[in-house]
């Protein structure tokens, strides 16, 4: 039999989950990638959004895990921080302070630089993977029945070069042309979908003091979507080398200045000052970075009746997520699970897409549906049944504040362990309708934590 090849457009966490994926499918996969590849853990050049807070739920850290098996190990060799929830988290939730029962489900927290490098290291490590970078994709080969491969460009000599491929996935992201290459081989606009609260994003990284560089929780002041001004948060992430990353936000109306001189002021600001006081007396050792690229957005490829055989997409170019519920990475990572399932199982281009839409969904009507009630959010207003299912939600939410059975349903769907439907199961709904009993009104670290913070 001829050998057979797989493309990928994009090297980021997606593209790279992608390829170690199809090796066990194909005999050769390709990467193109528009910038160069760091030798290290930096932030790539061409996605702003790195410099700031990301969070790979445990839901995401397992299907890593599976792919590349090692992954985790070799994170937290490299100083990424494995935190318990909600043991090891400090979190404001809009409904109130979540309890630090014991241990439910974990959260990876490192810079997005480390997490990209270790997971592209652990991939690449199998030689049937090479890397096309300084190439940009121009358009798809094929017609609207099959796809063939992609015509790339050189981004300094302009050459052109035809990739004939058995499967082309889309990784590309939030800047991805595929609707527009589909429409170019004769099909329908794909329908899409955008909810934008008008987010705007600061990111400050600190030198933690030397008695709480490990060891120490994150903390997270998030707002309440329902309150009637702008919805502004600040998360505190240890990351690797001792250092602390803290990202504010604020929707529109409300946004942080990337001014140094008034972080610390807008981080105090917030529901709780809680972030500002920790790192009031800590040593900046950046400059205040921004970002604005935090709408919801999602194509519905899978609903087109037509799809070309030989391709997928996966990733931000499905479905973009306002970072602040840090489920992208996880999605990315269990749509690349999806993918291999169904390359197994031998299914068609289109349902592995329509599977990969199935995993979109839960993340997506998560985020959107929170969203769009912050003031002057732009999308499309939540029917009838979507508003009954948000006041259902507020309420475990806050009864999670309370009740462990609720905390660990509620923890289970937020980390994308456990499908979103075990938030209606009997038992859950049950305790929800009783309610929560009082809750904490204060910050919940420790006296130990706050000592080793101030002294």
């Amino acid at each position: 039999m001829a050998p057979t090849h797989a493309v990928v457009l994009g090297g980021g966490l997606a593209g790279m989950l992608a390829a170690s994926v199809l090796v066990r499918h194909v005999d050769e996969v390709t990467v193109v990638e528009r910038d160069k590849l760091p030798d290290g853990p930096t932030p790539r050049s061409g996605v702003p959004q790195a410099r700031h807070a990301h969070l790979l739920m445990s839901g995401g850290a397992r299907a890593i895990e599976s792919l590349l098996p090692g992954t985790l190990d070799a994170l937290f060799a490299a100083g990424a921080h494995r935190i318990g929830v909600p043991n090891d988290l400090v979190s404001l939730s809009a409904q109130g302070w979540v309890p630090r029962f014991p241990e439910m489900q974990f959260i990876v927290s490192c810079s997005r630089g480390l997490l990209d490098w270790v997971v592209r290291s652990q991939a690449l490590r199998d030689n049937k993977i090479s890397v096309l970078t300084g190439t940009e994709p121009v358009s798809l080969l094929g017609d609207r029945d099959a796809v063939s491969g992609v015509l790339v460009e050189d981004r300094i000599s302009h050459e052109r070069m035809s990739l004939e491929a058995d499967l082309v996935v889309d990784t590309t992201g939030r800047g991805s042309r595929l609707p527009a290459w589909l429409v170019d081989l004769g099909l329908p606009a794909v329908h899409s979908e955008s909810v934008d609260s008008g987010l705007a994003y600061a990111t400050r990284i600190f030198q933690a003091p030397p008695t709480a560089a490990s060891g120490f929780p994150i903390v997270n002041v998030q707002a309440n979507p329902r309150d009637p001004q702008p919805g502004c948060t600040a998360t505190l992430l240890p990351i690797e080398d001792g250092k602390w990353l803290v990202t504010l936000s604020g929707t529109r109306g409300g946004e942080p200045s990337t001014d140094e001189s008034e972080f610390v002021g807008f981080a105090r600001s917030v529901r709780n000052p809680v972030v500002g006081e920790l790192i009031a007396s800590a040593e900046p050792l950046s400059p205040v970075y921004g970002s604005h690229s935090t709408a919801n957005r999602r194509m519905f490829f899978e609903r087109l009746k037509s799809w070309p055989a030989g391709l997928v997409a996966l990733g931000d170019s499905v479905a973009t997520y306002n970072p602040v519920y840090g489920h992208g990475m996880s999605i990315a990572a269990q749509s690349a699970q999806a993918l291999d399932a169904g390359l197994a199982a031998g299914h068609s281009a289109q349902q592995i897409q329509r599977g990969i839409g199935k995993v979109v969904d839960g993340a997506w009507a998560m985020a959107t549906n929170q969203d769009i009630l912050y003031p002057g959010a732009v999308g499309k207003p939540l029917p009838l049944a979507g508003r009954v299912l948000q006041r259902y939600v507020d309420r475990l939410v806050r009864t999670a504040t309370t009740e462990a059975a609720v905390t660990r349903a509620f923890l289970d769907a937020f980390t994308l362990s456990a499908p979103m439907a075990n938030l209606v199961s009997p038992k859950v709904v049950w305790a929800t309708m009783r309610g929560p009993r009082s809750a904490s009104p204060e910050p919940t670290l420790t006296e130990d934590e706050r000592d080793r913070v101030t002294g």
